[in-house]
């Protein structure tokens, strides 16, 4: 087989670099912070329409102006959160609120208007649509304002000509003439707003998966979530991932330059350049530190025995139920030990509660860890009339109470993933070795 050629190493690298920037930005415009690769993704416009729409069902839209990736859902509470810049603080109700409404005037605003013209629009609007909106002259209700109108400048809808968007959170109220990019502003929502009767519904419809099939929907998993276990998918996704995944990691690879981890509890694309995340662990900032210290001592200590594959005999972990207590207990622990001398934030020291809240949230956005609950491989959260069976009663990998939830514990489960962060390393030899193909689950390592 003969190598590839300069050309065709050049080529595939510009895709892979466009499809890459894609992913991790569904919004790219010529003007915006990243258009420098603009023209990559208008060069390979076809191809890569091609591709997203193959592998993962997603409409790909390139115009003069921009390129919008259209992603669907992977169901309830899967979206990507926005969050302010300055802070990490999630978006609140009230600033996707504020969102929709501009979106709303701004679809058919003029080219340009000052920012105090599109506060009142933005104010009409919500009587219009019923929507009670607390006085903006409200310094936390100007902040909240201003963080939904940054987010529109950061996706180029809109253009600060003169002043920024900033000045409506000055509590003399400041002014700044804003440019509208109209077609940009109409290909921010995702979702099918002409077929949705109302917000709740269109909100229901982008988070559906559709019935696109496991192959669809795994593959979405894999690339749009740090880990995929094994119980996060039904018996006929399982099927299906168990007999492609060499493949499909190839494909992964050549595609995005991701790195597929197959172990026995799941699968993991590791993106080895570190671009195409918005969590980080290790990560900065007081709730990031003390989720990797918890996390650490959590692997160390619930370290499952006799854990190994099912197909040479081994018992599947995927999950550890997490005893009672042991969570502010060890936060505890960790802030007396480097809480005060490594500086972490008062606020997180004297709001205990809060701050373990803080922590988990993040090691559950990771897949480190889940709430006690039903899974998807028992039916949790499908949509109606998703296929679960494998057809021809073929059999596949038994997953039930894989996370050990039928045990005493309390209502928190430590995920396999957890075991990469753990300090000390278990090493098992395999001594026997499995009758299956070159595409079945490897055993933990």
């Amino acid at each position: 087989m003969p190598l590839p050629s300069a050309h065709d190493v050049a080529l595939a690298a510009e895709r892979r670099s466009a499809a890459r920037l894609l992913l991790a930005h569904p919004l790219v415009a010529s003007t915006g912070p990243h258009s420098e690769a603009f023209p990559l993704i208008r060069r390979h416009a076809d191809w890569l329409a091609q591709r997203f729409q193959q592998v993962f069902g997603y409409r790909l839209l390139v115009e003069a102006s921009y390129a919008r990736l259209f992603k669907a859902g992977l169901g309830t509470a899967s979206g990507h959160r926005l969050e302010r810049p300055s802070t990490g603080t999630p978006f609140s109700p009230r600033t996707y609120a504020y969102l929709a409404l501009a979106l709303s005037v701004l679809v058919t605003a003029p080219e340009q208007l000052l920012l105090s013209q599109l506060v009142a629009d933005l104010r009409a609007a919500a009587v219009d649509a019923g929507i009670e909106i607390a006085d903006t002259g409200r310094q936390a209700e100007r902040r909240t304002l201003a963080a939904a109108l940054r987010q529109l400048v950061d996706w180029g809808v809109l253009v600060e000509t003169e002043g920024q968007v900033a000045a409506v959170a000055e509590e003399r109220g400041g002014e700044a003439l804003l440019t509208v990019d109209r077609e940009i502003a109409r290909v921010v929502v995702a979702g099918p707003l002409a077929q949705s009767r109302d917000g709740a519904d269109l909100v229901r419809r982008a988070a559906d998966p559709g019935l696109g099939g496991p192959r669809t929907y795994v593959r979405r998993r894999l690339v749009e979530t740090p880990v995929v276990h094994l119980d996060d998918l039904t018996d006929t996704e399982r099927e299906w991932l168990r007999t492609r995944q060499r493949r499909e990691a190839q494909a992964f690879s050549e595609l995005l330059g991701l790195e597929a981890e197959i172990r026995a509890e799941g699968i993991a694309l590791v993106d080895t350049e570190d671009e195409l995340t918005d969590l980080h662990l290790p990560g900065t900032g007081t709730v990031a530190q003390a989720a990797l210290l918890l996390l650490e001592r959590l692997a160390d200590r619930l370290r499952p025995e006799e854990a190994g594959h099912p197909a040479v005999g081994g018992r599947l972990v995927i999950g550890v139920p997490v005893p009672d207590g042991l969570l502010p207990e060890l936060l505890d622990d960790l802030i007396e030990e480097y809480g005060r001398r490594s500086g972490w934030q008062r606020g997180h020291l004297e709001d205990r509660d809060g701050f373990l809240a803080a922590v988990l949230e993040i090691l559950v956005r990771m897949r480190l860890m889940a709430p006690a609950g039903p899974v998807r491989a028992d039916g949790h959260g499908l949509p109606e009339g998703y296929e679960q069976t494998v057809a021809d009663g073929r059999s596949v990998t038994d997953v039930s109470q894989a996370r050990g939830q039928g045990s005493a514990g309390g209502g928190w489960i430590l995920l396999a993933a957890a075991a990469r962060y753990a300090t000390t390393v278990a090493v098992t030899h395999r001594t026997d070795r499995s009758p299956a193909d070159d595409d079945s689950e490897e055993p933990p390592r």
